[in-house]
C-alpha cells in the first residue's frame, strides 16, 4: 500500500481542491446495510493506471465498493463507468453491483479490478462535468494505445497530438520529441512522429480541457468508438464479431462494420447454449429473417454478451431503472439478471437538476512522466481534526454526519449509509475523516467552493461566474428571446449541413476530383469557419440571456442584433465566394458525367446516414441561409420599438442582408433550378440531357392517364418546353420509367369531364398526340391547367421548339404502356417505416416518390417557399396510447420532418414526409390537455406535436404549405402526439400549416 505521506495532492492534473467528493446517491436512497465482519483488501486500477487499495467488509455488496470508488474520485456521473475483472476462464466481465463482491471474486488478493468506461454516449457533450469528460479522454487514450480504437494514420496522429497538448502544453520541439520517445500512445507511433509534431504545433494556446474536448469530438466520429468486439460466427461459419452500442447491435467483419440492428428493430435478445439469437420485428422491406443466429465460443461468452446488451438497452433506451421481478414461488424460468443503476436520462436529470453545487476545477498540463494523476482523498497525518481515522468533534463520530463538500443535507452521509461505508478504508485510511462542511485542513469551505457552477463545454464556459440557488432558472418570455433561440437552433442545423460538404465529403479523399476539391476548399471553408465562430457567439449570448451570467442583471446581453450585424458584415466580405458556389454544383455534375466511378462514389456517399438530403442540396445551403437571416431580422425589427437598444443594430443587419439577397437572387434561382433538374435526373430512367441551359422545372405530380384499360396512375413532369409522363419502375433503385413526351409548343388544353365522364379530367392536344388525364380533385386540376397554359405561352413567346428528352435507345423507349406497376402502401412512408437506416440503392422518401404515394403534386414555387421556411428545434411527441411526451430534436426541411434524439446527433433517426398531411389542433374529445399542441394527420396516420412556446407554435404554420389535404376521415390506428415546451414554440409550429395545400379544410 501507499503510505499517506507519499501520496500526492488530490487531482493534480485537474487542479481540484481537496475534498471528500460528492455523494452520487439519490436523496433518500440508501445502499444495503453491510454487516460487520472481516476486512478484505480490494485493488482497483483507475483510468490513469494507478492502483488503489480499498478495504471493505467481506459481506459488502459490489455496489458499496463501486460507490466508494466514485466518492473517492469525486465523480457524480458515475453510471457511465463500471468495474471490470478477469474471471477464472480468462474472460473480462463486469462486476455485478447487486451481488456481494467476494461471491464474484474468489481470490481477491490475486485479482485487480479495473475502473473503466462502461457506456459510451453518442456525443461527449451529453457529459455535464469536465471531470467525466477527462476520464473519458483517458479511456480513449487507453483504447488507442492498445489498438482497440482503430483509424487511419491521419486521424491517429491528430488524436495523439491532442493528447500530447493536454499533457505537456504548447509545442516545444525538444520537449515534444522527448515526450513521444518515452510515451507510446499508439502502435507504430514512430512512423507518425513527424505528423504528430506537425499537428501539435497547430494547437498552441489550447488548454488541457479544450484538448480533451477535441479528442472526444474526434473519437466519437470513428467507427470503432466505444466498440468492444465479441467473436462469433454466422450460420455459414463465417468469422464475425458482435458488439453493442447506444443505437443497437453491431456486426463487424474484422474492424469493418457490415451491419447494424437498431433497438427499435429488435424484438427480443436471447441465448441458448452457444447460440446468440436476435429476434427482429416483422418488416416487409427487410431482407433479413425474423430470427438471426450467431454461434459464440461458449455459453459463458453468450451470457456475458447478452448481459452487456441488456444493460446497454436499459441505460440508453429506458427512462428509469427497471423494477426487479417478483420472485417465483415454486420455480423460475429464464435469467433474473437486470440492469442496476440509473439510466442515461436519470443521470442527466440528476446532475442537471440536483441541488448540490459541484466543486469547480480547471485542467492544467502535467507531464505524465513526472507526476501521474492520482484522484484520491488525501488525509494529512498531522491534521489535528483527525484522530485514529475519526473526527474529533462534538458528539463523537457517531453523532457527526459525514458531509460532502456542498454541505447540503441531502448529500450528507449518515445513518445506514455510514454503516455501509464506515468500515471501508482507502489505502489504509478511513474514507470519511472530516466533519460537516470541513475540508482536509479543518477549515470551512470558501464561498467559491460553496456555490459553484456546473461546468459546461470548455469552449463555452463563462469563466468566473458563480451560480447560486436563489437564481430563477426559468427562461425569458420576451419574443425577442425566442427569435434569438430560433436563430441558434437553425444555425446548429445549418452548420451541421455545411460540415457534410467541408468535413464529410472532403474527408473522403477518394470521392472528389482535384478540381471540385479545390473549389470547395476555396469557396466553402471560409464560410464554414465564419459560421463556426458565429454559432459560438450566439450560444454564449443565449447562455447570458437565460441568466447564466451576471450580465443579465444589467440587461446588457438581452439582444442579438449586434451579434448578427457582426456576422453579416463578415458574410458581405465573402459575397464573391458565395457567388461561386454555383460553380461547384456545375463542376461536380460535369465531373460525374465524365467519370462513371465518381458517379458511383457520389451515389454511395448519398446513401450514408449523415447525407439525409441529396448532395447537391447541401451545396446550396449557404445561399439559402441568407434568406433565413433576412426573415429572422424582419421579425426582430417588427417586434422591437424604435427606441429599443437593439433596434439600430437589427435594422442595419437587415439592410445589409437584404442587399446581399438582392445581389445573389439571380444566382440563387439559377442554381435551385439546376439542382432540381439534377435531382429529378436521378429519379428518371429512359431520359437524356435533362439539365440543359434554358430548361426550367415547373411542376411534378401524380395524374391518372385515360387509356384503353381505364385510368392508370402516372407521374407527370412539367418543364418549360415539354411535359413528360412516367410510371413507377420495378427496378432495384425505384426509378420512374419514361413512357412519353408531349412538346408544349403548339399545345392546347381543355376540360373534358363531361366528354369522358371522368371527374376532374382535362385533355392535352399536342401537335402529334392527345392525352386525357384526371386529377385527384378540382384544385389539383386547376393548378395543373394553369401551369401548363403558362408554360405554353412562354414557349411560344420564345419561339423555340421543344427538344427530344427521350433516350434514343430502342430498348429504353420500349415499355408496355399498360404494364403493371409495383404496388406499394402508404406504410412505407410512415414514420415507423421511414428510418434512414434502410439500405437501398435509392432513397424511397424523395419528393417524387412521396407525390406518387400521396397522389399529389409540387411546383417550383412550393420548393422556393419550403426553402424559406426551414425550422429546427425541440418538439415533444406523444403516441396515442402513451402517457408521457418524448422530447426530440426536429428539423423541418425539403417537405419533411427529420427526427433526432438531440441536436448533437450526426444523422436523423427517422423522417416524416409531410406532402398530403393536414395540420390542425386537437379536439377536446382527444383529451390532449396541454398547451401549444398541433396535430398532423393523413388518412389513418396522426401525429401530435407539442411546442415549447407560443412563438414556436405560430412558426410551425409554414408546414401547412407542404401538406395536401384530401378530406379523409382520420381513423385512430396510428396516432402521434407532439407537444411544444412553450407558447412561443407552439406559435412557431403553427406556421407549418402554410406548407399544406388544403383541398377540403384545415380545422383550427
Amino acid at each position: 500500500m501507499v503510505e499517506p505521506g507519499d501520496r500526492e495532492v488530490a487531482g493534480q492534473r485537474l487542479g481540484i481542491p481537496e475534498s471528500l467528493g460528492v455523494s452520487t446517491l439519490e436523496p433518500g436512497q440508501r445502499p444495503p446495510t453491510t454487516p460487520p465482519g472481516r476486512q478484505v483488501s480490494i485493488r482497483v486500477q483507475l483510468l490513469d493506471d494507478v492502483t488503489e487499495v480499498f478495504d471493505i467488509s467481506q459481506r459488502a455488496p459490489a455496489k458499496a465498493l463501486f460507490d466508494l470508488v466514485c466518492v473517492h474520485l469525486n465523480l457524480a456521473e458515475r453510471d457511465y463507468f463500471g468495474l471490470q475483472y478477469q474471471n477464472p476462464r480468462r474472460m473480462m466481465v463486469w462486476l455485478d453491483l447487486l451481488k456481494p463482491t467476494l461471491k464474484q471474486i474468489r481470490r481477491p488478493k490475486n485479482t485487480i479490478l479495473r475502473f473503466v468506461v462502461k457506456f459510451f454516449p453518442p456525443d461527449h457533450t451529453q457529459l455535464l462535468e469536465e471531470l467525466t469528460r477527462y476520464l473519458f479522454a483517458l479511456q480513449i487514450k487507453h483504447d488507442l494505445a492498445c489498438g482497440r480504437l482503430t483509424c487511419n494514420a491521419t486521424s491517429a496522429a491528430l488524436l495523439v497530438s491532442h493528447i500530447v497538448q493536454s499533457e505537456i502544453g504548447d509545442f516545444d520541439e525538444v520537449q515534444s520529441f522527448q515526450h513521444l520517445l518515452h510515451n507510446k500512445y499508439m502502435p507504430n507511433q514512430d512512423a507518425l512522429m513527424d505528423k504528430i509534431t506537425e499537428y501539435h504545433h497547430k494547437h498552441v494556446g489550447q488548454t488541457p480541457a479544450e484538448s480533451d474536448y477535441q479528442l472526444l469530438e474526434m473519437a466519437r466520429r470513428l467507427e470503432m468508438y466505444g466498440v468492444r468486439l465479441h467473436p462469433a460466427k454466422d450460420r455459414e461459419g463465417t468469422k464475425l464479431s458482435l458488439a453493442v452500442s447506444h443505437i443497437g447491435l453491431l456486426v463487424f467483419q474484422g474492424h469493418t462494420k457490415i451491419n447494424a440492428f437498431n433497438w427499435s428493430k429488435v424484438r427480443k435478445l436471447s441465448f441458448k447454449r452457444k447460440r446468440f439469437l436476435i429476434k427482429l420485428r416483422p418488416d416487409l422491406n427487410s431482407a433479413y429473417q425474423d430470427t438471426l443466429e450467431f454461434v459464440m465460443a461458449s455459453r459463458d461468452c453468450c451470457k456475458t454478451f447478452w448481459k452487456i446488451c441488456v444493460e446497454y438497452h436499459a441505460f440508453f433506451r429506458l427512462f428509469e431503472e427497471p423494477k426487479p421481478k417478483a420472485k417465483a414461488v415454486l420455480f423460475t424460468r429464464g435469467s433474473s439478471f437486470r440492469f442496476s443503476g440509473r439510466t442515461q436520462k436519470q443521470v442527466f436529470d440528476y446532475v442537471k437538476d440536483s441541488e448540490f453545487q459541484k466543486v469547480p476545477f480547471e485542467s492544467v498540463s502535467v507531464d505524465q512522466t513526472d507526476s501521474p494523476l492520482r484522484l484520491i482523498i488525501q488525509v494529512p497525518v498531522d491534521d489535528p481534526t483527525v484522530t485514529n481515522g475519526h473526527q474529533a468533534g462534538p458528539g463523537g463520530p457517531e453523532a457527526q454526519a459525514l458531509a460532502s463538500t456542498t454541505g447540503h443535507p441531502e448529500q450528507q452521509i449518515s445513518g445506514p449509509v455510514r454503516q455501509a461505508v464506515e468500515g471501508m478504508v482507502v489505502n489504509g485510511q478511513k474514507a470519511f475523516p472530516f466533519g460537516p462542511g470541513q475540508s482536509s485542513n479543518g477549515h470551512q469551505p470558501s464561498p467559491i467552493n460553496a456555490h459553484s457552477c456546473p461546468l459546461s463545454s470548455p469552449l463555452f464556459t463563462d469563466a468566473g461566474y458563480v451560480r447560486t440557488d436563489d437564481e430563477d432558472e426559468k427562461c425569458p418570455t420576451d419574443k425577442a428571446y425566442f427569435i434569438a433561440k430560433e436563430l441558434l437552433t437553425t444555425e446548429r442545423t445549418f452548420l451541421k449541413d455545411l460540415a457534410v460538404i467541408t468535413v464529410a465529403v472532403l474527408g473522403k479523399e477518394d470521392i472528389l476530383p482535384d478540381s471540385v476539391r479545390t473549389l470547395i476548399n476555396t469557396n466553402y471553408d471560409p464560410v464554414y469557419q465564419l459560421h463556426q465562430a458565429f454559432l459560438k457567439e450566439v450560444e454564449q449570448r443565449l447562455q447570458q440571456w437565460e441568466g447564466r451570467s451576471n450580465a443579465h442583471i444589467k440587461g446588457d446581453y438581452q439582444r442579438v442584433g449586434d451579434v448578427m450585424l457582426k456576422n453579416i458584415q463578415g458574410l458581405k466580405q465573402l459575397t464573391s465566394l458565395l457567388q461561386r458556389h454555383g460553380e461547384v454544383l456545375v463542376e461536380l455534375e460535369r465531373s460525374c458525367r465524365a467519370s462513371q466511378r465518381l458517379q458511383e462514389l457520389c451515389r454511395e456517399f448519398e446513401q450514408q446516414k449523415v447525407c439525409y438530403l441529396s448532395l447537391n442540396m447541401f451545396l446550396l445551403r449557404p445561399l439559402h441561409r441568407l434568406l433565413h437571416y433576412k426573415l429572422i431580422l424582419e421579425r426582430l425589427c417588427k417586434h422591437y420599438p424604435p427606441t429599443h437598444q437593439d433596434f439600430r443594430d437589427s435594422r442595419a443587419a437587415l439592410a445589409d442582408i437584404s442587399e446581399m439577397v438582392l445581389q445573389l437572387q439571380g444566382t440563387m434561382m439559377k442554381m435551385e433550378n439546376i439542382q432540381k433538374l439534377l435531382e429529378l435526373k436521378k429519379d428518371l430512367t429512359g431520359i437524356q440531357d435533362l439539365a440543359i441551359p434554358g430548361r426550367e422545372f415547373i411542376r411534378l405530380g401524380c395524374l391518372s392517364k385515360l387509356s384503353g384499360k381505364g385510368l392508370q396512375q402516372r407521374m407527370f413532369f412539367l418543364f418549360s418546353d415539354s411535359l413528360v409522363y412516367t410510371s413507377r419502375g420495378m427496378t432495384a433503385d425505384n426509378q420512374f420509367k419514361v413512357h412519353g413526351q408531349l412538346p408544349l409548343y403548339g399545345m392546347t388544353i381543355r376540360e373534358s369531364e363531361d366528354e369522358w365522364g371522368v371527374p376532374h379530367s382535362f385533355t392535352l392536344f399536342g401537335q402529334h398526340q392527345s392525352v386525357v388525364v384526371a386529377a385527384s380533385c378540382v384544385s389539383e386540376m386547376v393548378k395543373w391547367m394553369e401551369d401548363i397554359r403558362m408554360a405554353v405561352v412562354l414557349v411560344e413567346q420564345s419561339n423555340r421548339p421543344s427538344t427530344d428528352l427521350l433516350s434514343t435507345s430502342r430498348s429504353d423507349r420500349k415499355s408496355p404502356e399498360e404494364g403493371g406497376v409495383e404496388a406499394e402502401s402508404e406504410e412505407e412512408l410512415s414514420a415507423s417505416r421511414s428510418s434512414l437506416e434502410r439500405q437501398s440503392a435509392q432513397r424511397g422518401n424523395t419528393t417524387v416518390h412521396v407525390c406518387w404515394h400521396r397522389n399529389t403534386s409540387v411546383s417550383m414555387v412550393d420548393f422556393s417557399v419550403a426553402v424559406e421556411n426551414q425550422l429546427s428545434g425541440n418538439l415533444l411527441r406523444k403516441f396515442k396510447n402513451s402517457n408521457g411526451w418524448q422530447k426530440l430534436w426536429v428539423v423541418f426541411t425539403n417537405f419533411s420532418l427529420f427526427f433526432y434524439k438531440s441536436h448533437q446527433d450526426d444523422y436523423p433517426l427517422a423522417s416524416l414526409p409531410l406532402l398530403g398531411y393536414s395540420l390542425t389542433v386537437p379536439a377536446e374529445t382527444e383529451n390532449i390537455q396541454k398547451d401549444y399542441v398541433f396535430k398532423l394527420h393523413f388518412k389513418s396516420h396522426v401525429y401530435y406535436f407539442r411546442s415549447e412556446s407560443q412563438y414556436t407554435f405560430q412558426r410551425s404554420v409554414p408546414l401547412a404549405t407542404c401538406c395536401v389535404v384530401f378530406g379523409c376521415v382520420v381513423t385512430s390506428s396510428l396516432m402521434y402526439y407532439f407537444r411544444s415546451e412553450s407558447q412561443y414554440t407552439f406559435q412557431r409550429s403553427v406556421p407549418l400549416a402554410t406548407c399544406c395545400v388544403v383541398l377540403s379544410s384545415v380545422v383550427w
